[in-house]
């Protein structure tokens, strides 16, 4: 890195970019407890050649950071001639995602890779479009109605308890049983739709999309927007057939009798209007927020539950204390909104999760206006890039990166800067069902260790692989043992 690109970073004091009041590192190190650090990817040395970096790109982008990046506030390289920068200072961070948002938008190669799936949704919109969508949107994903969502994940979760305890502790490929489930509970929460009929056809879609058409190719970032390539007509040809399945989707949903309350996502997108103009979605605005939300939604909790479930078959004294918090929680449909509050360790280890697996590995903008920041010049058509793989295993911002430790996230621990913690964005693109996906998660991992003792079959070590999102390198097993607490037996 040429640090004259960095301005006056290197000038500033280190902990200066922390919240004030925070507690003296070598004493927390000196006292630390013992703590599960899980593998992880070889870090290059250096930066990577072009040929090597395509390769990394398309097998396991988490590989395409050199060591410096986890220590530098800016990391600036070049790809084919072009510069691309990764931010990792928050206050360069919060500058490009809230202050001057408005002036990067996301890469042509990410809209030409995520479009045949998402299409003109939330994820890829732009300007008064993106506008009008969030406004419409944002009611439906309020805090308020978190309870009628929150019913449909507590019936699936209960489910699923039943049909894991009758697999006898069998070996079971945990990471295909949470995407099945987040894909019901997404079905639930957006169709009120049982996905025994379609379940299976949708996972086939989203699978395909992510092994072959989802993955990066060089001529997807070197060549104009303009210019169709090969990988271009097979998303065009998937896409055709993603919105006829989708459309068949909500006309199954419209068929069902009418509601007086919302009973689902899907009740509440087609009543949204937006405040200012009072528009309605269109038909084809609306599948492409239902499709956004069902391929964005239930990939990335799917993948937090099972790093969650891999961390705590790991140490499994984190994993008996989540136990005990769990097992006088009432997680029924009736009770489960009202124990969430109550289940803070549960939401810890899902915090620390996405720390260390961050389902989205890697936001991507482009300068559209020149910028500037802290004396650095940002040119139009810079890539701007903030890694949150990068960024939550920064050695300035957390101590023990690379460990396992749920503690970090307890209200009682000072937490690192806001903008060194970003598993589901910031500013005015953060995702906007975070609070949803969060309460999924922590109630389903609730549900399952307080029923279920998790541990790894087999002693393979399992390493994240981060394509289109954070996933295991290959599917690791599991065994679920049954607890013989008083709330299982309960239950069965």
């Amino acid at each position: 890195m040429d640090h004259s690109d960095a301005g006056s970073l290197e000038s500033r004091p280190r902990r200066a970019i922390l919240r004030s009041g925070a507690p003296d590192r070598r004493f927390m190190a000196m006292n630390a407890p013992s703590l599960y650090t899980p593998p992880r990817p070889e870090i290059p040395a250096g930066d990577l050649g072009w040929y090597q970096l395509l390769v990394t790109l398309r097998t396991n982008a988490l590989r395409m950071w050199p060591a410096r990046a986890y220590e530098d506030d800016i990391l600036v390289q070049s790809f084919f001639g072009r510069q691309r920068m990764l931010l990792n200072h928050p206050d360069a961070i919060r500058h490009v995602l809230v202050e001057n948002a408005g002036n990067y938008r996301r890469s042509p190669a990410t809209i030409r890779i995520l479009r045949p799936i998402v299409g003109d949704g939330l994820f890829l919109s732009e300007g008064e479009a993106w506008k009008h969508q969030r406004r419409t949107i944002a009611p439906a994903l309020a805090p308020r109605v978190i309870p009628i969502l929150v019913r449909h994940v507590a019936d699936a979760a209960d489910e699923a308890v039943t049909r894991l305890a009758a697999m006898n502790g069998a070996p079971v490929d945990l990471l295909s049983l949470m995407q099945f489930l987040a894909l019901e509970i997404a079905g639930r929460s957006m169709f009120s739709l049982e996905m025994q009929q379609h379940g299976a056809a949708l996972r086939r879609f989203i699978a395909s999309f992510a092994s072959r058409l989802g993955r990066p190719h060089l001529l997807d970032m070197v060549l104009p927007a303009s210019i169709v390539n090969p990988r271009d007509l097979a998303r065009r040809h998937f896409r055709s057939r993603w919105l006829a399945f989708m459309d068949e989707l909500m006309a199954l949903r419209l068929e069902s009798p009418a509601s007086e309350t919302p009973r689902d996502l899907f009740d509440m997108l087609l009543a949204a209007r937006d405040p200012e103009t009072g528009a309605a979605f269109s038909r084809a605005q609306l599948r492409d927020q239902v499709a956004t939300m069902i391929v964005a939604g239930h990939e990335t909790t799917a993948i937090a539950l099972f790093w969650s479930l891999f961390l705590l078959a790991s140490a499994p004294a984190e994993q008996e204390r989540l136990a005990a918090e769990a097992e006088t929680a009432e997680l029924s449909p009736d009770g489960a909104a009202d124990s969430l509050p109550q289940l803070t360790f549960t939401r810890a280890v899902v915090s620390e999760a996405l720390r260390l697996y961050p389902p989205a590995f890697i936001i991507v903008r482009e300068a559209i206006e020149p910028d500037r920041w802290n004396g650095m010049d940002i040119p139009p058509r810079r890539l701007v890039m903030i890694a949150p793989w990068v960024l939550h295993r920064h050695r300035r911002f957390w101590d023990n990166p690379d460990a396992f430790d749920p503690r970090r996230f307890l209200r009682d621990t000072t937490a690192a800067h806001r903008f060194a913690y970003l598993p589901f964005g910031a500013g005015p693109r953060v995702c906007v069902g975070a609070q949803f996906a969060m309460a999924e998660a922590v109630l389903v991992l609730a549900a399952i260790v307080r029923s279920f003792r998790v541990e790894l079959a087999d002693g393979d070590s399992v390493l994240p692989v981060a394509v289109v999102t954070t996933q295991p390198d290959h599917p690791a097993r599991f065994r679920l043992r049954p607890r013989t607490s008083a709330a299982l037996m309960s239950k069965f």
